[in-house]
């Protein structure tokens, strides 16, 4: 298995399959800042710059739906994801 980059490439959407993609492993420690900055109330501007590397000031809008979907993405492998990723062998 090839090691992941510490933070590999954000795409403009964060996946939406009902499992488990080889980008939700990869981006699972974005996934983990994502519900941690959510928890404290930091402004999705912010984690935006902080967390997936976007200025909300040159790219409002992808910005925000980057942000928006991989926050989704981040809260259903908290309810769904984590069964399977903790059945895999990786």
């Amino acid at each position: 298995m090839m090691p992941t980059p510490l933070d590999p490439p954000i795409a403009d959407f964060a996946p939406s399959e009902a499992r488990l993609t080889d980008y939700d492993r990869s981006h699972l420690p974005t996934y983990m800042r994502l519900l941690d900055a959510a928890s404290e109330g930091a402004p999705w501007e912010e984690v935006a710059r902080i967390v997936l590397g976007l200025d909300p000031a040159l790219e409002p809008d992808r910005a925000r739906r980057a942000h928006e979907t991989h926050l989704a993405r981040a809260r259903w492998l908290t309810e769904h994801g984590y069964r399977e990723l903790l059945r895999s062998p990786r």
